[in-house]
C-alpha cells in the first residue's frame, strides 16, 4: 500500500509579517502537492495535525484546505485527518460523517468512552486498520476514560490501550504529540509552540504499529526506528529550519505484515526558498553581485559592522533586485566600546557616528539613537574636530566626548 504522510501545513501562517496565503507560498506548495500526489498515485493521505495556524482559520486558510482535500479525494485517496494543537477540533470535524462518504476521515475530538476513529483499508496482502488520535491532552483523556491521568505519556499509553487492535493485522495510526525516544529532546524545526519539555511521550508508547505518522514537531525524522517518523512542516516556517537537508512529503509503502517498510522523501521546491546568509558586508554584498537566482526570503547576520538604516535600506535593495525579500537583519558584530576602551585601529576603521551608535545603545538597553539626537552629535563632532589640543591620546578625547554627547541627551 502507498501511504503519502504530511503534517503541520500551518495554513494561513504569517512570517516576518509575510502572510503565506496572500504571497502564493502556501497556494503554491498545494498545487505542487497535488500534483506529485497524481503522479505517484497514493491509496492513502495521512495528514497528522496542525492543518491551520490557529483555531479560529481566515477565510483564505479555510478555501486553500478546501482545494487540498477535494483535490486529494478526486485523485480516488483515502484522506485521513486529526486535529493538532493549532486546531479547533470541533470546527476542523464539522460534516465529518457526510464527509467520510467521499473517502475524507477526519478525527473527532476524544469523547467517552474514549474510542478513536478507525478506518479500514484493503490492498493485497489484506486489511490495514488506520487509528486516528487527535492531539491529546491528559485532562481529556482522563475525563473520556473515567480515570486520573497525570501526564501526556500516561494519557496516550491509556487511550490506545483501550482500544481493541488487532496487532496480528497491519496497523498504522496518526498522532500529534511531543514524542521523544527514551526521554531525549526531540530535534526541532524552530517554529513550533508549546514544545520543549512540554506533553512528552515515549516512542515505545506506538510499539506494535506498523507506522507511526508523526505530526507537532517541524523537522522530518524517524525516532529510533523506521517505523516512527515525523513528516516535519512542508515549508521553513523559521530561518533556522533552512540547516534541514530538505522539506518533502514522505511517501511510505507498506507491504505484508512483518515486511520491512519503505519511505522515501519527496522534496517540493517552494515558490520563495528561505536562505540564511552569515558574514562580513562588503563580501555579502560581493558574494550576492556574482549570485545566480532570486525570489528568496532572506536572513542577514553582519560580522563586521552594526546595522545602519542606510546599510538595511542598501541590502534590500540589493536583495529586491532580484526579486527576493530581506526579512532579517541582525548584527553580532561587537562593539569596540568595551571595557578595554576605543583601539585607535577602531578609531580610523570606523567613523565617530557609527562608534557614538554602539555607545548609545549600549546605554539606552539596545535602542538607536533618534535624528534629533545624531544631529546633536554632528554638531559636536564639528566643533570636536575644529580643536588643536593634543594634550591626550585620540582615542581618551573620544571617550570623553561620547560620554559628554551622551550626558547632554540625557538631560
Amino acid at each position: 500500500m502507498k501511504i503519502i504522510h504530511i503534517a503541520d501545513l500551518h495554513l494561513g501562517k504569517s512570517l516576518h509579517g509575510v502572510n503565506l496565503l496572500e504571497s502564493g507560498d502556501q497556494p503554491h506548495w498545494v498545487e505542487e502537492f497535488l500534483k506529485l500526489c497524481a503522479s505517484r498515485r497514493p491509496q492513502a493521505v495521512l495528514i497528522a495535525g496542525d492543518v491551520y495556524d490557529r483555531g479560529a482559520p481566515a477565510a483564505g486558510a479555510v478555501e486553500l484546505l478546501d482545494r487540498l482535500l477535494t483535490g486529494l479525494t478526486e485523485l480516488g485517496a483515502a484522506v485521513l485527518l486529526i486535529p493538532g494543537n493549532h486546531d479547533s477540533a470541533r470546527r476542523l470535524g464539522f460534516g465529518r460523517s457526510l464527509l467520510a462518504r467521499s473517502g475524507l476521515h477526519i478525527a473527532p475530538p476524544l469523547t467517552a468512552p474514549g474510542v478513536l476513529s478507525r478506518v479500514t483499508l484493503e490492498d493485497e496482502y489484506g486489511p490495514v486498520d488506520f487509528w486516528l488520535l487527535p492531539y491529546l491532552f491528559p485532562a481529556l483523556a482522563a475525563e473520556a476514560l473515567g480515570t486520573e491521568l497525570r501526564d501526556y505519556d500516561a494519557a496516550v499509553r491509556a487511550v490506545l490501550a483501550a482500544q481493541p487492535v488487532d496487532f496480528s493485522r497491519r496497523n498504522v495510526i496518526l498522532a500529534h504529540q511531543n514524542v521523544t525516544l527514551g526521554g531525549a529532546e526531540p530535534e526541532r524545526g524552530g517554529s513550533e509552540t508549546m514544545v520543549g519539555g512540554v506533553g512528552q511521550v515515549d516512542a515505545s508508547a506506538f510499539d506494535g504499529f506498523d507506522y507511526t505518522a508523526l505530526g507537532h514537531i517541524h523537522a522530518g525524522y524517524a525516532l529510533g526506528r523506521p517505523e516512527i517518523r515525523y513528516a516535519g512542516s512542508p515549508l521553513c516556517y523559521h530561518f533556522n529550519e533552512t540547516k534541514q537537508a530538505a522539506k518533502g512529503p514522505l511517501l511510505v509503502e507498506l507491504g505484508p505484515k512483518g515486511a520491512p517498510l519503505r519511505v522515501e522523501l519527496l522534496p517540493i521546491r517552494p515558490l520563495h526558498p528561505l536562505r540564511a546568509v552569515c558574514g562580513e558586508y562588503d563580501a555579502i554584498r560581493a558574494a550576492e553581485a556574482e549570485r545566480a537566482g532570486g525570489e528568496e526570503y532572506l536572513s542577514v547576520t553582519l560580522t563586521d559592522r552594526r546595522v545602519t538604516p542606510e546599510l538595511a535600506e542598501a541590502l534590500r535593495s540589493l536583495f529586491a533586485a532580484k526579486g527576493s525579500l530581506l526579512m532579517e537583519l541582525s548584527s553580532d558584530w561587537q562593539t569596540a566600546l568595551s571595557e578595554g576602551g576605543l583601539s585607535s585601529t577602531a578609531l580610523r576603521e570606523r567613523g565617530l557616528a557609527e562608534l557614538f551608535a554602539d555607545f548609545y545603545a549600549q546605554r539606552s538597553g539596545g535602542a538607536e539613537p533618534d535624528e534629533a539626537e545624531l544631529a546633536l552629535l554632528r554638531q559636536a563632532s564639528a566643533l570636536a574636530e575644529q580643536a588643536d589640543t593634543q594634550a591626550e591620546p585620540e582615542s581618551a578625547l573620544v571617550e570623553k566626548f561620547l560620554a559628554e554627547a551622551m550626558k547632554q541627551i540625557e538631560n
